[in-house]
């Protein structure tokens, strides 16, 4: 497939925008957040027939300017895969994202895509065996985040997907690339 070439052109491009403009990145942020995994591999595979979606929990920090920035996102799902066959399995990632958007007097809409680590684990109902599998993944979303100097509100939706397979028995992903949606709401912090 061709997921590493664009893999090391996204990772090239994050790394060129840090080293050539480390004065532009003057905001730093910080974004508690909650929200719910949705659509293909996660316990809601159909989001309008789902009344039991999977909560999610994490945090954003990052730095912006006007318009360019990057963020560093850890995230938590339990639950993941829903109960079938599994006593529970969960989803973390941890995801690098470059962040564009225009600020516009206290409204920010916004993009983001980046790569990282989505680590999932699943503890089998079955002689209580527990496994887990790292992959590399990428993510990209979109938001608006309305913040006055210091405090503010942010919601977005983002879009994952697995650049490998996901390696654990009885889960019904099992032989997948992991794929899923997520939409959140969180508070800004800036400093």
């Amino acid at each position: 497939m061709c997921h590493r070439p664009v893999a090391r052109s996204l990772v090239l491009a994050v790394l060129f925008f840090l080293a050539t403009a480390p004065r532009a990145l003057a905001g730093p942020y910080l974004v508690p957040f909650l929200g719910f995994d949705f659509g293909q591999d996660s316990r809601c595979p159909d989001t309008s027939a789902c009344d039991d979606r999977t909560s999610n929990w994490g945090v954003t920090f990052g730095t912006a300017n006007v318009l360019l920035g990057f963020e560093e996102e850890f995230a938590y799902a339990k639950d993941f895969f829903g109960p079938e066959s599994v006593q529970s399995g969960s989803v973390l990632t941890l995801m690098s994202n470059l962040v564009i958007g225009p600020r516009i007097a206290f409204i920010r809409p916004f993009g983001v895509i980046g790569v990282g680590l989505m680590k999932t684990h699943v503890d089998l109902s079955l002689n209580d065996i527990a496994t887990s599998d790292n992959s590399f993944g990428w993510d990209a979303g979109g938001g608006l985040e309305i913040s006055g100097a210091h405090f503010g509100i942010r919601g977005d939706l983002r879009y994952f997907h697995g650049f490998q397979n996901v390696d654990l028995p009885l889960v019904p992903a099992d032989g997948l690339k992991l794929d899923y949606g997520r939409a959140t709401a969180g508070l800004v912090f800036r400093f």
